[in-house]
């Protein structure tokens, strides 16, 4: 089963950069189940990368918590959002055009 239709994954990468954003509606039980399986993944992979949350100033609804890799990690940090997806059932990120 995915979680898609309830946590949008979105990649960004650029030379010794990466950030990955989950967006979802605003439900503390999603944004506690996205922020327990950063840090289980943070612990298994040793990483430490910045984890963001975001409040979209226009729609207070819309929440995103980005996690970013900068040039410290960012050899990494593919891994880590592998597991991260894995974790949160989300079995493709959106398409950004």
């Amino acid at each position: 089963m995915s979680n898609c239709d309830k946590i949008k994954a979105h990649m960004f990468m650029e030379e010794k950069y990466e950030r990955m954003s989950l967006s979802y509606g605003g439900d503390e039980n999603i944004k506690r189940d996205i922020l327990n399986s950063i840090e289980k993944i943070k612990k298994e992979t040793g990483l430490n990368p910045d984890v963001i949350e975001r409040i979209d100033e226009d729609n207070v609804e819309h929440m995103t918590i980005s996690v970013e890799c900068n040039e410290d990690d960012n050899r990494r940090c593919g891994d880590m959002f592998t597991r991260l997806l894995k974790e949160l059932k989300i079995d493709q990120c959106e398409s950004d055009l």
